[in-house]
């Protein structure tokens, strides 16, 4: 047996894993019940979160490309859930933010969301819990300090 790549020990592997079942595990919430995909989910959570953003804001602060992040905004403008309007300071720009029934959505999303997320860490210390999300801080800075032109769009 050589001395190769062992998936069950890499890290960018195991993270893979790790953000797949815990992203399919939140999808159930609201794929089945408002038809969201992940991509529109996000979407919809960070635009609940801060209010108002442009689509590369939500691209940059998601980690997700453009093209990914324009088919989200696209379907949620066309459902009704988003509303746009354009940037005072950057006319190509648009500022996104959610509809009245995006947020209906959004509120009745979360906190099932922050349920499952409890679920998932109840078997955890609360030092162990912080000590998680140290090291995933961690690990994003890292990752991007050394990316070349580490622009995520």
């Amino acid at each position: 047996m050589s001395d190769g790549l062992k998936l069950d020990n890499y890290l960018p592997y195991r993270l893979s894993i790790a953000s797949n079942q815990v992203s399919n595990l939140i999808a159930s919430l609201y794929q089945d019940r408002f038809g969201l995909s992940i991509w529109q989910w996000r979407v919809v959570a960070m635009l609940g979160a801060s209010g108002s953003l442009t689509a590369q804001q939500i691209a940059t602060n998601a980690a997700m490309d453009k093209m990914t992040v324009s088919r989200a905004v696209s379907g949620l403008l066309k459902r009704g859930l988003l509303t746009r309007k354009a940037d005072q300071k950057d006319r190509r720009a648009q500022i996104l933010s959610l509809s009245k029934t995006g947020r209906k959505i959004h509120d009745e999303i979360a906190p099932l969301a922050i349920e499952q997320e409890k679920i998932l860490l109840a078997g955890m210390s609360k030092e162990d819990v912080e000590r998680l999300f140290l090291l995933l801080e961690y690990l994003e800075e890292t990752a991007i300090a050394i990316t070349p032109n580490s622009d995520i769009s």
